[in-house]
């Protein structure tokens, strides 16, 4: 990685990086003492908030019973806490190459905090996937997002902090929808609250680093490489998005031809709608600070 500008630390910035470390440490606990791990969920409930199966307000879900889609929203849930592991250690990765390192002083210090709770977030989703589901998705595919536009350190340092901003964001609208849902069991509606309370902070932090980031990066390249940017970070979006459409889930829920749902599902124009209500905080974001002219996605 190439080492980036030193970021322009604003004291709005350092109160906030100082605000988040003193709350890290409050709301502090120990994730391997924290959860109720029951032996078992009762296969007859729902293991996801039905209004956010990848199949809900279709033609398709009004074809199913509902023992098939609590079954359905056992693998969704799995799914989702899949992508959660694949997309922690990814995160993790790029930031551990960044603390510490020129141009991070600054963050370097709540980055601590970031990685051990990232860190012990993957573990009790692999936990969940691996105790109640005895598997853990693989991670979709990623050749469809195209090479990434990375040649400027300010553009690569941007992209990876925007990709973490918006699957922490995306992820947290599931968990604050069934951290407080009582159609689900105490042990998901645990994990998903556990997960929001701790991504609120994230979340917090994540926009103004990405701002700043943004700022530098408009500084130093010119339009044509921030519509680059643009276009990657949309298509990264609809990546994103798309990867809740599993055709692995479907086959084992029992779908007789989990291909032709996946295309009939992504297919319906009320998905775009519910995708929509995913995605509206990070892309206002995208928008708010300039980097997205317009609200518009490519096809998946």
């Amino acid at each position: 990685m190439t080492t980036a500008p030193r970021l322009d630390v604003t004291d709005r910035f350092r109160e906030l990086l100082d605000r988040l470390t003193e709350k890290a440490i409050e709301d502090y606990y120990n994730p391997y003492q924290r959860f109720d791990w029951v032996d078992h969920l009762d296969e007859d409930q729902w293991w996801m908030s039905p209004e956010l199966l990848s199949v809900a307000g279709t033609a398709q879900a009004e074809q199913l019973d509902e023992a098939t889609l609590k079954r359905l929203s056992k693998w969704e849930s799995i799914n989702f806490y899949s992508l959660n592991v694949h997309g922690i250690r990814e995160l993790l990765m790029e930031v551990v190459n960044r603390i510490h390192q020129p141009g991070f002083e600054a963050p370097s210090d709540f980055f601590h905090h970031f990685i051990g709770e990232e860190n012990e977030h993957m573990w009790f989703f692999a936990e969940f996937c691996l105790r109640y589901g005895q598997k853990i998705y693989r991670p979709p595919v990623v050749a469809a997002l195209g090479p990434e536009p990375l040649h400027e350190p300010e553009v690569e340092n941007f992209l990876v902090f925007a990709r973490i901003l918006f699957f922490e964001e995306m992820v947290d609208h599931y968990n604050m929808a069934m951290g407080q849902d009582d159609r689900l069991c105490l042990t998901i509606r645990q994990v998903n609250a556990i997960h929001h309370q701790d991504e609120s902070r994230h979340i917090a932090f994540g926009r103004e680093l990405v701002a700043h980031l943004y700022g530098l990066m408009r500084e130093r390249v010119n339009e044509d490489r921030l519509r680059e940017v643009e276009a990657y970070l949309k298509r990264y979006i609809v990546y994103s998005v798309n990867s809740f459409y599993n055709p692995e889930v479907y086959r084992d829920a029992g779908i007789a031809d989990p291909l032709a749902l996946r295309a009939a599902v992504l297919a319906d124009p009320a998905r775009r709608v519910a995708e929509r209500r995913v995605i509206r905080k990070p892309m206002a974001f995208f928008r708010k600070i300039g980097l997205f002219t317009d609200d518009t996605l490519p096809v998946g």
